[in-house]
């Protein structure tokens, strides 16, 4: 393991040795309702400020409520995204002090739904972004990513004459990709995306995974972290590289399907709390919400 993720673990406690005995003890916490989780169930558009700047996200309602058959949670924004969002790109956090995170990071996340919110706060500081989801989120995404670019990025803050220019740099900054857990292929994608061994790519895989608000459904707690820990592996082909490690954050809805995840998450990964000193105050005990680190095993 390299120093900087060394210095992210040893600021982060215990590790996790016995997952069912950490989810009891994280439901035995006070926990606010925030009912089923979404920012707002009833606006196409949502003004959302993040990091200090100011996005305006289009959601589709009738998505959320159509019928289909693979789900439609990716088409509204879910409360602990712009949390989390803000937590990950702020420069001061312990990713960013102990070198975790750099400007040279390739970060790629799951589930990332139709907003681009957490890529939109981050991208702006790391080398390569990649957004993925199943792919009846994908127009909406680029178009919320190409919509709100130029104010994500200082650098790109221009008038709407400019929107053009601003829509090409996110198209270069952030990339998106069809990725479902259940029937594609992550060796196929990371080919797919150049970051495969033999593509090019110089350290090959990425260097986190970022995952927020994947975990609702126990029937999808296994092929989520199945990808995750498939993704992880990539890196395994590189010999002296970094290993990839994962952030997920979660609000915190149902006993069951948390163990549930935890133990199974517990069976690849080593996994850690990130611990209140080193979270915004939204996302401390006590907040509803909860995120964890894993390196796998």
């Amino acid at each position: 393991m390299d120093l900087p993720l060394r210095t992210v673990l040893s600021q982060c406690g215990d590790e996790i040795s016995d997952p069912e005995e950490d989810a009891f003890l994280v439901f035995s916490q006070d926990i606010p309702s925030h009912a089923l989780g979404i920012v707002d169930p009833k606006s196409s558009t949502l003004d959302i400020s993040v990091a200090g700047r100011d996005f305006t996200i289009q959601q589709s309602l009738g998505l959320l409520t159509s019928n289909r058959s693979q789900g439609s949670t990716g088409a509204v924004v879910w409360k602990v995204t712009p949390l989390f969002a803000q937590y990950v790109a702020a420069q001061e956090s312990l990713l960013w002090k102990s070198n975790a995170l750099t400007a040279s990071s390739t970060v790629l996340e799951l589930g990332c739904g139709v907003a681009g919110i957490v890529p939109l706060a981050l991208a702006p500081h790391i080398g390569r972004y990649i957004a993925t989801d199943q792919d009846y989120v994908l127009k909406l995404l680029r178009q919320n990513i190409a919509e709100n670019w130029s104010t994500a990025d200082s650098s790109t803050r221009q008038s709407g004459s400019k929107r053009t220019k601003a829509a090409d740099v996110s198209a270069a900054r952030i990339e998106t990709a069809t990725l479902d857990w259940e029937s594609d292929s992550v060796e196929g994608l990371f080919h797919q995306l150049n970051l495969a061994k033999g593509s090019g790519a110089s350290h090959g895989g990425v260097d986190a995974v970022v995952a927020c608000d994947c975990i609702y459904n126990e029937a999808l707690v296994e092929p989520f972290v199945n990808t995750c820990a498939e993704v992880c592996a990539q890196r395994a082909h590189f010999e002296g590289a970094p290993p990839t490690y994962c952030i997920i954050a979660q609000q915190l809805r149902t006993y069951e399907v948390f163990e549930r995840w935890l133990v199974t998450f517990h069976k690849r990964f080593r996994v850690w709390k990130i611990p209140d000193e080193h979270l915004s105050k939204e996302l401390r005990e006590n907040s509803g919400f909860i995120v964890h680190i894993g390196v796998l095993r």
